[in-house]
């Protein structure tokens, strides 16, 4: 009798244990997850200004590939009209630029001066104008 009571007193500790050990191991994947959206992954020798901070910012959603909803949704508006990448586009303009990302459009998020500095948004503004004509 005895016996069984020390197993089912022990039982709500190791639940408990568990429970915060998970939530540990949460918040871990949460922090590395964060910071590895805001740590630049490209060198970015060679390339023009504004890559690295375009490849940080914006190729998640904006970039060539499978699941990019930026590009996603820009090659349904568009029909092949426009390129769906902006890299490769040849009208858009520093100021449009700007505008569309410290205010945001359709699903597009808004980014403040604290989550994309002045200055990063300039070397961007200037990286995807840099084919336009002159």
């Amino acid at each position: 009798m005895r016996n069984a009571m020390k197993k089912t007193a022990a039982f709500p500790i190791l639940a408990l244990a568990c429970l915060l050990l998970a939530g540990q191991a949460r918040a871990q994947d949460n922090a590395q997850r964060s910071h590895a959206w805001t740590t630049a992954t490209v060198k970015g020798e060679g390339q023009p200004a504004g890559y690295v901070q375009y490849q940080n910012y914006c190729s998640m959603c904006h970039g060539e590939g499978v699941g990019k909803p930026g590009t996603l949704a820009l090659q349904a508006k568009y029909k092949g009209a426009l390129p769906a990448l902006l890299e490769k586009r040849t009208d858009l303009t520093p100021q449009l630029i700007k505008m569309y990302v410290r205010n945001g459009i359709s699903v597009m998020p808004i980014f403040r001066k604290t989550e994309i500095s002045d200055a990063d948004l300039d070397a961007i503004a200037a990286y995807l104008t840099r084919n336009n004509k002159k």
